[in-house]
């Protein structure tokens, strides 16, 4: 399971700036004044040898009108949540009084904590505020979230620290040899009912209405000799329609179970049509890079126009995941819900499989021959060969000339045609482009005695001529 990373401090600090740094995105709105950050906002902190889920907070004790208390609860659910939290302070500032209040508040959490000195770019080491001492916790570092100085330092060190803290705790672990299936959807669509017709068991608590499920839950089934591990999670709605604070508590759970499961099941329901949320959801799996599968529920309670209507939105809005498998079901009345297992399976397997290095290549030969890719200011891109790197999800190297001047539309060309001539259906892929080294670019070649009497005699006579 991943770690939870919270990044709190008292407004304007930079708080939101260090989140976009860290997790590499601009999900954080950023500007000159308080009160900005309203809500928790999630995202991933990735380096080479860690990852762990990222939340930017609203400021700490402050005075922002009917909204103070509501940002004050959110930011405390979010230290609950975490198992490491970066304490942002403004070095510019120095230390106020409310720094020390949050400190005290922190302290009674008993988890461990980062100090991260702002805004630092420009200030002499000596002259940082060193009164930043007085909140007692070890670790101090001074970074610039806007610049980016220190901030590689601060990820080492968050290493270090969940390393080291987590070691004692106990995170669930699946078993390499079961395949993982996660559902998601916004709640009340069904996720559990689905469980539920599948293990034809009652295990699961099921309910007309939205927040039934709080926790993620784990049941293990096995499905024609395949042991699986079914992960029910809690429905995933808007930030601003999230009101409860026990569901506020279990996104991060169903963010966790994402990056476990080897293949994502995307609940819709039928009734309310394929929502901006939904999509989102499917963004997210395909940002985790997991193998998806989408189904429509409700299939017992819709008319045929609403099949129609369901259709016609399938083709509209879901055209950028054309490669997964989207199929009508009932939770309720159990009609195609082994096909959607099957495809969730079947889209695992797939993430997993491996090509052979000569075949790959041969498929960039030829379609460099058939489709070349376009010219560069005159100069023809070139792509060589290509290897597989890695899987889940399935990861091709490809290395040419010029290659980080080819245009996106190209690379989608080529993903697009790797995908159908391997058959990877219901799995994202990973293309890496990379230049070819030229082994003798820094070798120089050695003048014998005549070429360098000519050399010498060449130089002499520019001289003479000049």
């Amino acid at each position: 399971m991943l770690p939870v990373i919270a990044i709190v401090g008292r407004p304007n600090v930079g708080k939101s700036t260090l989140f976009n740094r860290l997790s590499g995105t601009k999900d954080a709105l950023v500007a000159d004044f308080e009160g900005l950050t309203r809500d928790r906002i999630y995202g991933y902190l990735k380096s080479e040898r860690f990852q762990s889920i990222l939340i930017d907070t609203g400021g700490l004790v402050h005075d922002h009108g009917d909204l103070s208390n509501v940002i004050q609860e959110q930011t405390l659910l979010a230290i609950q949540e975490s198992d490491l939290i970066l304490f942002v302070v403004d070095g510019r500032e120095g230390l106020v009084s409310n720094d020390l209040e949050i400190a005290r508040s922190l302290r009674k959490e008993n988890k461990p904590i980062i100090v991260v000195v702002n805004k630092t770019e420009g200030i002499p080491e000596d002259a940082i505020d060193t009164d930043f001492l007085k909140f007692g916790f070890k670790e101090i570092i001074k970074v610039s979230a806007i610049r980016g100085d220190q901030c590689e330092a601060l990820i080492e060190k968050a290493v270090l620290f969940l390393d080291e803290d987590l070691a004692e705790n106990e995170f669930l672990e699946l078993p390499d040899e079961t395949t993982s299936i996660a559902l998601i959807g916004r709640p009340n669509v069904g996720k559990s009912t689905f469980i539920n017709s599948l293990i034809k068991e009652n295990r699961l608590l099921t309910q007309n209405k939205p927040g039934t499920t709080r926790d993620t839950i784990y049941v293990d089934f096995k499905y024609k000799q395949r042991e699986l591990v079914l992960i029910d999670t809690a429905g995933i709605r808007r930030r601003k329609n999230i009101d409860l604070d026990i569901e506020k508590f279990s996104i991060v759970k169903a963010l966790q179970a994402v990056e476990l499961s080897d293949s994502v099941i995307v609940l819709i329901d039928g009734m309310e049509g394929i929502t901006d949320q939904d999509i989102s959801l499917i963004g997210l799996v395909l940002k985790n890079e997991r193998a998806l599968t989408i189904a429509v529920n409700k299939l017992d309670a819709l008319t045929e126009y609403q099949m129609e209507n369901i259709d016609k939105q399938i083709r509209r809005k879901l055209k950028f995941v054309n490669f997964v498998d989207v199929n009508n079901v009932s939770a309720l009345t159990k009609e195609n819900i082994t096909l959607v297992l099957k495809s969730a399976i079947d889209a695992a397997d797939v993430s997993l499989k491996t090509v052979p290095t000569s075949k790959i290549t041969k498929l960039i030969e030829d379609m460099v021959e058939s489709d070349p890719p376009p010219y560069n200011q005159g100069r023809r891109i070139k792509l060589k060969y290509a290897h597989q790197a890695g899987s889940q999800p399935p990861m091709f190297i490809i290395y040419g000339t010029q290659t980080k001047k080819l245009r996106d539309n190209y690379k989608k060309f080529l993903e697009n045609r790797i995908r159908d001539y391997f058959s990877f259906w219901g799995s994202p892929i990973r293309l890496i482009f990379k230049d070819s080294s030229n082994p003798y670019a820094e070798k120089k070649n050695k003048l014998n005695f005549r070429q360098w009497k000519k050399r010498k005699r060449i130089i002499r006579l520019r001289k003479k001529n000049k």
